[in-house]
């Protein structure tokens, strides 16, 4: 009979007999839950449904066509000897092998004469003996074909085992069987059977847990179909697969930057990290760490890309160089997508395939079978790879690994898939989100974190010496200050925020003299989320005088003339032959429906280049955003489009510098067009002003005619309309200097202020 033996290490399962360090078979139990154990469990059900049995469940008892198929060839005769069993194992399964007729015999010798001496009489041992033959014949006939071979036959058991089925197995155990149990419930009903573990033994690793929900044979064998689909679609698989952060000690940029051949010495692996560090641990070397980070990076001869803030999106050249086609399903969709990844090298091509097939399977999940939003990230996904992958894998050899460092934290779920995408692949992927108030979208069982709880802001990796910028603890004592005073607080510090939204509000006429000179931080519905500020803003137009009575009127359109407010006196205010040294350059500035903004920035005819960054990327979001809604009449459909880029990027200098000066969370610029005469406003005018809504403006457009101003040209009815009185025609725009605020005493006055 075949000795039970200890395991040095779950791969010993599948050595063969001959290669064994003691030469025996194991018998193990195992329940608890790591990712070692899945991976093995993986292998072992493969080997053993190709070489012995997968019992899901119970194995089931003889019916009564088996009992009287056996009584027939058999009869019921039972004799507890070797020479009786011998005699019957030959002529029930004539296949074997002597010496597997030998082993089998002794070792149900063996469990019969336990089961006498625990006091069974000859009646049960019969029926035991019955019922094993019938297991051995119905159940695992090819089983005892096998034992004795090189290769050892496998059986996997899944459940709670009952006290036969535990002696059949140690049956087959006992005549050369591997067998593994699984139990989900633990060990606690085995044990009640073999209180002693004498029959087989407990499976114990570090990092054990409970099984995962809803975990089983089979949905391991879902995941192996799955898996062997996938190997379908990309074809011969690679030598090497990835060991991730296995390895790691928790140092973060130190972890990144040991060799890697001091990381492992598996020829088929490759030791990656895919890391993300949000915090930082000491504010005032951190910038310093960074720099001397990718000095050691060049100095290790290593692969190194770096991205800052945003991993810019495919542009169209980009996405109609991969080629694709229309597609039924997702397997029809990855085995003609996959043909975009070509390298040099063979092997890293075949990682490459192999990963991008597994991470687009599992994505396929998450996208709820929407197959054009899996397709299009799929080839955002392509081309940042064709993108990166000639500075990630130039002149690569195993075991080079390259790193990839993201500033700033994945923005949305496409750069999430392709940081999962390069995880799998021999990078390092490095995430770093210094800025506590930033948030990485990215999650990934894979992913190693570390936390701290300095928050530091970095836009720039220091790459130069040049870029290199310490701070004193005072600066960041500052910076702390700042924190606690402006976040959350109600307060905040000049020019905080860098991204603003408008939103127009709805309100009577009167509230606009109430709200016009309101910092905007004070008026309703303003708001601060994830850093982009909600500003409320005043979009209306006021038609009639009220009563017809005009000093009055004027006298209120006098008290809105703060110095944070332009007037227009008269309409129109742009005409279409005006100078516009952008005019004749716009149709370049626009592709595909998006402004080409590095080619605006660049040219001779754009004057917005002084003003702050952050304030010209705010001023092309907005004119993004008016394209993009069609807000005027006309666009992408008679070329008004580039009317409106042309315009908008021709503002005069009154209004670039109150865009320079404007603070999100402050006054804002305000616009007053007055138009008292019959000529209709401009498509011009229509433009600039919807454009300066956007922005962030107040706007009142002043219309004693009540004819059409802005909303001829509007496509969305955001302007808001005030019938304050009647029409009147014709009036002269006077000299405001010389329009007294008030002019009558209001009741107020009447009674406390009789005698001035």
């Amino acid at each position: 009979m075949f000795e039970h033996r200890a395991l040095g290490s779950l791969d010993d399962f599948f050595l063969e007999y001959g290669k064994r360090r003691e030469q025996g078979i194991f018998f193990y139990r195992i329940n608890g839950y790591n990712d070692p154990i899945r991976e093995f469990l993986v292998r072992y059900y493969e080997e053993a449904r190709k070489t012995g049995v997968v019992i899901e469940g119970k194995i089931p008892n003889p019916d009564e066509k088996n009992l009287a198929y056996y009584e027939e060839i058999m009869g019921m005769q039972f004799q507890l000897n070797i020479g009786f069993l011998l005699t019957s194992l030959q002529k029930w399964l004539p296949r074997m092998k002597e010496v597997q007729r030998k082993n089998v015999a002794d070792s149900i010798y063996d469990t019969l004469d336990g089961m006498r001496r625990e006091g069974k009489n000859d009646n049960m041992l019969r029926n035991a003996y019955i019922k094993f033959m019938c297991w051995l014949y119905y159940k695992f006939e090819r089983v005892v074909n096998q034992l004795g071979e090189n290769r050892i036959p496998k059986i996997l058991y899944e459940g709670n085992i009952s006290n036969y089925e535990l002696k059949f197995l140690c049956i087959l155990s006992g005549a050369g069987c591997d067998i593994v149990l699984l139990q989900y419930q633990g060990d606690g009903g085995y044990c009640a059977l073999d209180r002693d573990s004498r029959f087989s033994r407990k499976l114990e690793l570090p990092g054990m847990g409970e099984f995962p929900q809803g975990f089983c044979i089979k949905s391991l064998r879902k995941e192996i179909e799955e898996r062997e689909n996938a190997e379908r679609l990309y074809g011969m698989p690679p030598k090497l697969r990835n060991c991730t952060n296995t390895w790691i000690e928790g140092k973060g940029l130190a972890d990144v930057l040991r060799p890697v051949q001091a990381r492992g010495r598996d020829e088929k692996l490759f030791y990656n990290c895919f890391l993300r560090m949000e915090g930082v641990e000491d504010k005032l070397t951190y910038v310093n760490e960074l720099y001397h980070f990718q000095l050691d990076m060049a100095g290790a001869g290593r692969n190194l890309v770096i991205v800052e803030s945003e991993l810019m999106p495919p542009s169209n050249e980009e996405i109609g160089a991969i080629r694709r086609k229309q597609y039924r399903d997702v397997n029809q969709m990855v085995a003609d997508l996959i043909g975009n990844i070509i390298l040099a090298s063979e092997e890293l091509q075949r990682i490459l395939r192999k990963a991008f097939t597994d991470v687009v399977l599992e994505e396929a999940g998450d996208v709820a079978g929407n197959l054009n939003r899996l397709t299009n990230r799929t080839i955002y996904l392509l081309c940042w790879l064709k993108r990166f992958q000639d500075a990630l894998f130039k002149k690569w050899e195993s075991p080079q690994v390259a790193c990839f460092v993201y500033l700033g934290g994945c923005r949305n779920e496409n750069e999430a898939l392709f940081l999962r995408y390069l995880s799998r692949l021999p990078v390092d992927v490095v995430i770093l989100v210094p800025d506590l108030n930033k948030k990485c979208c990215l999650q990934a069982d894979s992913l190693y974190e570390l936390h701290y709880s300095e928050s530091l802001q970095v836009t720039r990796f220091p790459r130069e010496h040049a870029d290199l910028q310490l701070s004193t603890s005072a600066y960041h004592a500052e910076r702390e200050l700042d924190t606690i005073m402006y976040q959350d607080t109600g307060m905040y510090r000049n020019q905080q925020y860098q991204k603003g939204v408008s939103a127009t509000l709805k309100s009577i006429y009167e509230e606009i003299a109430i709200l016009w000179d309101q910092e905007l931080k004070y008026r309703p519905n303003f708001s601060v989320t994830d850093n982009v500020v909600t500003m409320p803003v005043i979009y209306a137009k006021v038609s009639g005088i009220k009563g017809g009575l005009t000093e009055p009127y004027w006298a209120g359109i006098k008290k809105l003339m703060t110095p944070d407010t332009m007037v227009i006196r008269g309409a129109p205010y742009l005409r279409p032959n005006n100078p516009n040294p952008v005019r004749a350059h716009a149709a370049g500035f626009l592709k595909n429906g998006k402004l080409q903004r590095e080619k605006i920035k660049s040219h001779s005819c754009y004057t917005y280049g002084v003003l702050r960054e952050e304030m010209q990327e705010h001023m092309l979001d907005k004119l993004q955003l008016l394209l993009d809604r069609k807000m005027i009449k006309g666009i992408f459909e008679n070329g008004t489009e580039y009317t409106a880029i042309a315009t908008v990027l021709n503002l005069n200098k009154e209004m670039q510098r109150m865009l320079q000066k404007f603070d999100f969370t402050k006054k804002n610029p305000k616009l007053i067009y007055i138009n008292t005469s019959d000529t209709a406003i401009s498509l011009e005018d229509g433009i600039l002003t919807a454009f300066l809504n956007l922005v962030g403006f107040d706007i009142v457009f002043f219309v004693p005619t009540g004819y059409q101003c802005a909303e001829r040209y509007l496509n969305s009815k955001n302007l808001e309309e005030h019938q304050i009185g009647e029409y009147v025609y014709d009036l002269v725009i006077p000299d405001f200097d010389t329009i007294p605020e008030n002019t009558r005493r209001s009741w107020r006055e009447k009674i406390f202020k009789r005698g001035d």
